[in-house]
């Protein structure tokens, strides 16, 4: 008789084990890697859209009017992230842009909602602190 080569069902279901095992693993670490890299893009958005602002005043004397531009990273994170002024439009001599996570990105309960003023506050609206967010 000759013998066969090959793996037996055991050796196959073994192997299926640590792969699921691996995977379950992994794929929360990779989810929450995924909001962190849309968090760090928000707020560089939010800091482009900010610089827009200060050429908007240094052009009008005023933030009044304004209204902010479509940009890439807006357009980029369009599904995840809705960018608008907080609920008072911006005055004369202030403004609040916010970072208002949506869709996938509401899972983000660390940081939440993410804020950049006239004067360069950065504020979150989670359960971190703005060194974490930021």
């Amino acid at each position: 008789m000759t013998r066969s080569r090959g793996f037996t069902l055991i050796e196959v279901m073994i192997v299926v084990v640590i792969v699921g095992i691996l995977a379950s693993i992994a794929y929360p670490s990779y989810q929450q890697h995924v909001l962190k890299t849309r968090r760090a893009l928000a707020t560089g958005c939010l800091l482009e859209l900010s610089q827009f602002m200060e050429r908007y005043y240094t052009t009008n004397m005023s933030y009044a009017g304004a209204a902010l531009p479509n940009t890439s990273c807006r357009g980029d994170l369009g599904n995840f992230y809705t960018f608008q002024f907080a609920a008072n439009q911006p005055t004369a001599t202030t403004y609040l842009i916010n970072a208002v996570p949506q869709g996938a990105q509401q899972r983000d309960t660390l940081c939440g909602t993410l804020g950049l003023n006239h004067t360069g506050t950065r504020t979150e609206g989670g359960t971190g602190s703005v060194a974490e967010c930021w």
